[in-house]
C-alpha cells in the first residue's frame, strides 16, 4: 500500500473537537455532556476571580438546551487584530484563543487551554451568545460550530440596551450524534455549583432546572470552605473541630480546612483555581505528606507516643476519619487532560507541604488538645491494625492455585486485561472466546459482599473477595501485610462484564463499591471499566447487526421495513463464544465504559445512601428519583 503526501488528512477549526470529542472533554457520556455546561459556569467564574463579576444564572431548559449568564466584563467583541473578526467570534471557533495566556487579563484562571468555548461550540448543535457591554447587546449564534449570524460590515450585529449592564450569556443545544445522551444530569450540575460557591464566598449562583418545575435554587456561601467541609461531614460523628490555615510560598497560595471524625473513611478533595480535581494530584500530595510528617514528629519528640524502636504511623492511620479541602490558586496550572482531573505542577508539593508545616505548627501550639487527640487516635489505630492482622491469615491471599481465574498467557501487564463475569456459565463462554494471549478471565459465584461499612477482616472472609485481591497481585490495604502497590498490578484494564438485567447490573454495583472502598487508586488512575453487551441482534443472513439500546432498535425498525430476525439477549450465556468475543471482547468491535470519580463528595455520599445500612435515605433517594429509572419490563 502506498503512503504519500495523499494520505495526510489535516483538520481545520473545530474539526478535532467533533472527530475526537472524548480527547476534550473525557467522554460522550452523561458526564462529558455536564462537562460542557461546567467549561461555560468556569468562565463567568474566572471573570468573578478577576474582580468583575458577582452573580451568576444556569439553568436546565425545556427544550434540552443549557444556559449560562454572568454580569462580568462581557466577551470582547472589537475586531481582533490579526483574525479580523470579532473577538468574541474568535473565542469561539479558534482553538487555543482566549484571555488566560498572558497574566494581563486573568491573573488566576482555572486553566491555560484556551479550548473551553470553542469545545462547547464545537460539540453543540445550536449556540446562541448574547454579549452586553459599552451600552449594547450583541448577538452572535453557531451551528455545529459554525457561525451563522452575519455581520454587518464585520462587526456583530447589535442593538441599544434600556439598561446599563454587563456580562455575557451563552445558551447550548447539544449534538445528539456526538453524546450518547443529550439529557443534562441536573443533581451534579447543581452540585458542582455549590462546591464553586463554597470556594467563592463574595459569588452567588442561581440555578434552575425548568424541566422539573422548581422553583431556583440561590446559591451563595459566606461560611467559605469551612462550611463546605461541614457539610461534607453532615452526618459524621466529629472528633475535632474546623481547623482552617491558609498560607502563600513562591507564587502559589493555599487554603486548607479539615476536620476529624469517628468514621474511618478518609475524603481529602482538591481544587485548583476553582477547579476540582477528582483524582487529587501534587496540591493533595503535599498535604498529606506534610500533614503526615508533623504529626509523626509530634507524636515521637513532644508526645513520647513513640519510641525508638517504634516506626512512624502510616498517613492513613494520621488522616483516617479525616474530612479535609484543599484549594489552591497557581498563576500557570498544569493539569493531566482536558478536563483537569489532577493537579501535576510538581512545585505545589512542597509549597504546600510548608504551608502545612508552618500554619498548623502555630495552630497545635495554640490548640494542644487537638493535637494530642489527632496523635492518640492514629497511634490506636495503628495498634488495632496489627491486632486485626494478626487475626487475618495473608498467607492465604497467594497469587498461586486461584483455581477459578483462567490466566492470559502474557505477563506484560500494558497490554493484559482481565474480566470479571457472573457465573460458571458466562465465565465458560468468556474462557473459549477470549484472546488468550491477554485476556483473563475471573467468574464469580453469585454476589460478592457488599463491603461498605464492613469491618476489614469480615470482608476478607469473603471467598470472592479473596480471588479478585489475588487476581489483581496489588495487594489492598496499607497496613494489613499486603499492602496496596498499584506497579504490581497485573492488568492494565479490570473489566466488569456482566448480564444487561437487574442482578447483573446489582453485581455491578457490588463490585463498583468494592473497588470504590478498597481500590480507589485502580479507579482514579483508569484501570476500572464496564463492558456493554448488546441488547439485540438483527438482521438476516450475512447482514447481521447488534444493537445496545432500545433507541438503537427504534431507529433500525425505521430504516428496515422488511421483516427481519430478532434475537433479545437477556444474559451473556444466551450467547456462543464467537458472538460473545465479537460483540463484548474483541478491544476493535466492544463498547467499555470507564469508570471514574467526578465528584468525590457525590461519589461518597451515594455510596453511603445507596449501599449503607440506612434504610431511611435509601428509601428517599429511589422515590426522588424514580422518575429518572429505565424499565426493563
Amino acid at each position: 500500500m502506498s503512503y504519500s503526501a495523499k494520505n495526510i488528512e489535516v483538520l481545520k477549526g473545530l474539526e478535532p473537537v467533533r472527530l475526537r470529542p472524548g480527547m476534550y472533554i473525557g467522554n460522550t457520556g452523561r458526564s462529558g455532556l455536564n462537562h460542557l455546561v461546567q467549561e461555560l459556569i468556569d468562565n463567568s467564574v474566572d471573570e468573578h476571580l478577576a474582580g468583575y463579576c458577582k452573580n451568576i444564572y444556569v439553568s436546565i431548559n425545556e427544550d434540552g438546551s443549557a444556559t449560562v449568564s454572568d454580569d462580568g466584563r462581557g466577551v470582547p467583541v472589537d475586531i481582533h487584530a490579526t483574525e479580523g473578526i470579532p473577538a468574541e467570534r474568535v473565542v469561539y471557533t479558534v482553538l487555543h484563543a482566549g484571555g488566560k495566556f498572558n497574566g494581563n487579563t486573568y491573573k488566576i484562571s482555572g486553566g491555560l487551554h484556551g479550548v473551553g468555548s470553542a469545545v462547547v461550540n464545537a460539540l453543540s448543535k445550536k449556540l446562541i451568545v448574547d454579549v452586553a457591554r459599552d451600552g449594547y447587546l450583541y448577538h452572535d449564534s453557531y451551528e455545529y460550530g459554525n457561525p451563522t449570524t452575519e455581520l454587518i460590515d464585520g462587526n456583530l450585529p447589535k442593538e441599544k440596551l434600556k439598561t446599563r449592564r454587563t456580562g455575557t450569556t451563552v445558551t447550548l443545544y447539544p449534538d445528539e450524534s456526538i453524546f450518547e445522551t443529550v439529557k443534562f444530569k441536573a443533581d451534579a450540575i447543581r452540585q458542582r455549583i455549590k462546591e464553586t460557591c463554597y470556594l467563592n464566598p463574595e459569588l452567588t449562583i442561581t440555578f434552575e432546572n425548568k424541566r422539573d418545575g422548581k422553583e431556583p435554587i440561590v446559591f451563595h456561601q459566606p461560611g467559605g470552605l469551612s462550611a463546605f467541609v461541614e457539610d461534607i461531614s453532615e452526618g459524621l460523628t466529629r472528633t475535632s473541630p474546623v481547623v482552617a490555615i491558609s498560607g502563600e510560598k513562591d507564587g502559589i497560595s493555599a487554603d486548607i480546612v479539615f476536620l476529624m471524625t469517628e468514621d474511618g473513611e478518609e475524603n481529602i478533595i482538591g481544587f485548583t483555581n476553582n477547579i476540582t480535581n477528582p483524582e487529587g494530584g501534587t496540591h493533595v500530595t503535599g498535604f498529606k505528606t506534610g500533614f503526615a510528617k508533623l504529626i509523626n514528629n509530634y507524636a515521637r519528640n513532644e508526645l513520647g507516643l513513640l519510641k525508638d524502636k517504634d516506626s512512624n504511623l502510616s498517613g492513613a492511620d494520621i488522616r483516617s476519619g479525616m474530612q479535609a479541602i484543599i484549594s489552591v490558586k497557581h498563576p500557570d496550572p498544569q493539569f493531566e487532560g482536558q478536563t483537569k482531573t489532577k493537579l501535576s505542577n510538581t512545585d505545589v508539593t512542597k509549597s504546600v507541604d510548608d504551608i502545612v508545616k508552618e500554619q498548623l505548627t502555630v495552630y497545635f501550639d495554640r490548640n494542644y488538645e487537638v493535637l494530642k487527640d489527632i496523635c492518640d487516635r492514629a497511634v490506636a489505630l495503628s495498634k488495632k491494625k496489627a491486632m486485626d492482622k494478626s487475626k487475618i491469615n495473608i498467607s492465604k491471599f497467594s497469587f498461586e492455585g486461584n483455581g477459578k481465574l483462567a490466566k492470559q498467557e502474557s505477563n506484560d501487564a500494558e497490554k493484559c486485561e482481565i474480566f470479571i463475569v457472573e457465573g460458571d456459565s458466562a465465565g465458560g463462554s468468556a474462557k473459549t472466546a477470549r484472546n488468550r494471549k491477554y485476556q483473563a478471565i475471573l467468574p464469580l459465584r453469585g454476589k460478592i459482599l457488599n463491603v461498605e461499612k464492613k469491618p476489614v477482616a469480615k470482608v476478607l472472609e469473603n471467598a470472592e473477595i479473596k480471588a479478585l485481591i489475588n487476581a489483581f497481585g496489588c495487594g489492598f490495604l496499607q497496613g494489613y501485610g499486603n499492602d496496596f502497590d498499584i506497579s504490581k498490578l497485573n492488568y492494565n484494564k479490570i473489566i466488569i462484564m456482566t448480564d444487561a438485567d437487574v442482578d447483573g447490573a446489582h453485581i455491578a454495583t457490588l463490585l463498583l463499591t468494592f473497588f470504590y472502598r478498597f481500590f480507589p487508586d485502580l479507579i482514579r488512575e483508569g484501570h476500572i471499566y464496564i463492558a456493554i453487551p448488546p441488547l439485540y441482534r438483527v438482521g438476516e443472513g450475512k447482514n447481521i447487526k447488534y444493537l445496545y439500546s432500545d433507541d438503537e432498535l427504534a431507529k433500525y425498525r425505521k430504516t428496515h421495513q422488511n421483516k427481519f430476525m430478532i434475537q433479545r439477549y437477556k444474559g451473556l450465556g444466551e450467547m456462543d463464544a464467537d458472538q460473545l468475543y465479537e460483540t463484548t471482547m474483541d478491544p476493535d468491535n466492544r463498547v467499555l465504559k470507564q469508570v471514574s470519580i467526578n465528584s468525590i463528595v457525590e461519589a461518597n455520599q451515594l455510596t453511603q445512601t445507596l449501599m449503607g445500612t440506612e434504610v431511611a435515605p435509601r428509601r428517599e433517594y429511589i422515590e426522588t428519583h424514580s422518575m429518572d429509572a429505565v424499565l426493563d419490563i
